[in-house]
């Protein structure tokens, strides 16, 4: 009863750190590139696997389901909060998951680890971000856990579900053929050092083995496939890693050295903002790494899992290290097996302790850390999402995108056919995002990598700061004669995108003057 009554807690906080203001930060422009993606399939069901770009279809087909239930129903209905509560409810589950490994973590380990999971800043962060790596690292230990289960019971439920759960982590994102090198290492370590003998073809039967790779080829069928809509999604999931291997190492935004992963999780401090930490958890992962290889204070447990869990985490760890291009949601897959390694050393070093009072002072000096994990996940979600103090925020747009969209939709009350009011956004390399998730609401708005592009002038227009004296120009060339209007900035202050990517607004001067009346009558009228 003790155990399940703190599982509950553990959910109950888990569900307040990432539940609480969900649409308070800006949408980031990888989210914004989701969510029009997931419009497109919401609206015309047309949903196509790009191999150059975007991940793959589950994070799509899963937020259906988030869009029936909140009854929305096209691309310009949908909320923060709709999409978001799919990476949220994937998080939930992977806070309860350890609970499926009650006979071979213990029942204090896997409370651990699902504490460790709920109040971890990097996963209550990326809990609430519309980015598919929460339901990468969810996936991928459903498959683990599938794959133990089956090894326990040797029953084929357990079997189909670990090649379903293989074909979803395959269907989420590229990334996932790390997590198969790794489990396949960490398994052939496993296999070849495992104490109670036995050939290692006795861990799966032949027709179990059958109905796993049927249940992954199902799925991935499936998905992208797109339901059968678009075949050649099939071969696009494996060209899509010559594409990755060939590109990977090409956008130096991008490239970090080999500590960067580690460097944020155990101090990260930029300007006056707070110091930011998860050094404990790493710590006490490298402890647990030593209590599983000495095999001391692990008596009960499955010696076997400890080994495939440490193996694993090492193997992660070390590859995502490696690879030069880094962003940093990606370290989520290597850092919940390091969550897992914690929660294995906190309960060995607390069975360790003979005496009651040193207990008791240990436990205290772990609920101080804890404590501290739960502020900073609580502060980095509320009041430091856009800050790039927080060592999660990375490449974030400013507020300052809500102030493009709120004058916008201002200007738009003036215009005669309001919300169909034309407007232009002109960004190199398109360079614009998270505005068309913010514009999403107006139907005519045309964006553009380079000022030639443009065909025709609109009353509205915003425009990367490095154009302004081509975009005038070509703004006065392409008006009809008798038509050329003079623009007036749209805003009264410097605009940027992100920090340091200004943009510049523009507005006809008959439109602004209509805007400036109507305000002036609103006032009146009050």
């Amino acid at each position: 009863m003790k155990f399940w009554l703190a599982v509950s807690a553990v959910l109950v906080l888990a569900i307040a750190l990432r539940i609480s203001h969900l649409d308070i930060r800006p949408m980031h422009g990888d989210e914004a590139v989701h969510a029009y993606r997931f419009g497109q399939l919401l609206e015309a069901n047309n949903y196509r696997y790009d191999p150059t770009e975007f991940h793959g279809p589950t994070l799509s087909y899963f937020t259906l389901i988030s869009a029936l239930f909140s009854g929305r129903h096209t691309y310009a209905s949908l909320t923060e909060i709709t999409l978001r509560i799919v990476p949220v409810f994937f998080g939930l589950v992977l806070v309860l998951m350890p609970v499926l490994l009650l006979d071979g973590l213990g029942r204090p380990v896997a409370a651990v680890a699902a504490a460790l999971t709920a109040i971890s800043p990097a996963f209550v962060f990326y809990s609430r971000y519309y980015i598919p790596e929460m339901l990468l690292v969810c996936f991928t230990f459903a498959m683990i856990v599938s794959g133990y289960r089956y090894v326990r019971s040797r029953e084929w439920i357990w079997a189909l579900r670990t090649g379903i759960f293989a074909a979803l982590c395959f269907a989420t994102k590229e990334t996932s053929v790390i997590a198969f090198g790794a489990v396949i290492v960490a398994l052939a370590i496993v296999l070849l050092i495992r104490k109670d003998g036995g050939p290692a073809l006795n861990l799966v039967r032949p027709g179990h083995l059958v109905l796993a790779i049927v249940g992954a080829v199902v799925v991935w069928g499936l998905f992208f496939s797109s339901f059968f809509k678009n075949p050649v999604g099939l071969v696009d999931s494996f060209r899509t890693y010559a594409i990755y291997f060939e590109r990977a190492g090409h956008n130096q935004f991008h490239i970090h050295p080999w500590y960067y992963y580690l460097h944020l999780l155990i101090y990260h401090k930029a300007g006056m903002g707070p110091p930011w930490t998860e050094g404990f958890v790493v710590v006490m992962a490298l402890a647990g790494l030593l209590v599983i290889i000495s095999g001391r204070g692990v008596s009960g447990l499955d010696s076997n899992l400890l080994k495939f869990i440490a193996f694993y985490t090492v193997v992660m760890t070390v590859v995502y290290s490696a690879i030069p291009y880094k962003t940093p949601w990606c370290l989520l897959s290597f850092y919940h097996g390091m969550i897992l390694l914690a929660a294995v050393a906190v309960v060995a070093v607390l069975k360790s302790l003979r005496l009651a009072m040193s207990r008791i002072i240990m436990a205290a000096f772990f609920i101080v850390f804890a404590t501290d994990l739960v502020l900073q996940a609580y502060m980095a979600s509320r009041f430091f999402n856009i800050d790039l103090g927080n060592p999660y925020v990375y490449a974030h747009p400013t507020k300052d995108v809500l102030t493009i969209a709120g004058r916008i939709d201002d200007i738009s009350v003036a215009y005669p056919a309001g919300r169909d009011m034309p407007v232009l956004v002109v960004c190199p390399g398109g360079d614009y995002w998270p505005l068309p998730w913010y514009l999403r609401s107006f139907k005519n708005v045309g964006y553009y990598n380079d000022v030639n592009e443009i065909r025709s002038p609109a009353p509205v227009v915003i425009a990367s700061a490095g154009f302004q004296d081509q975009l005038i120009s070509r703004l006065f060339d392409i008006s009809p004669a008798g038509q050329k209007n003079l623009y007036v900035p749209l805003f009264d202050k410097g605009i940027e995108l992100r920090p340091q990517v200004e943009l510049r607004g523009y507005v006809t001067k008959d439109l602004w003057d209509q805007w400036q009346s109507s305000k002036s009558d609103n006032r009146a009228v009050k």
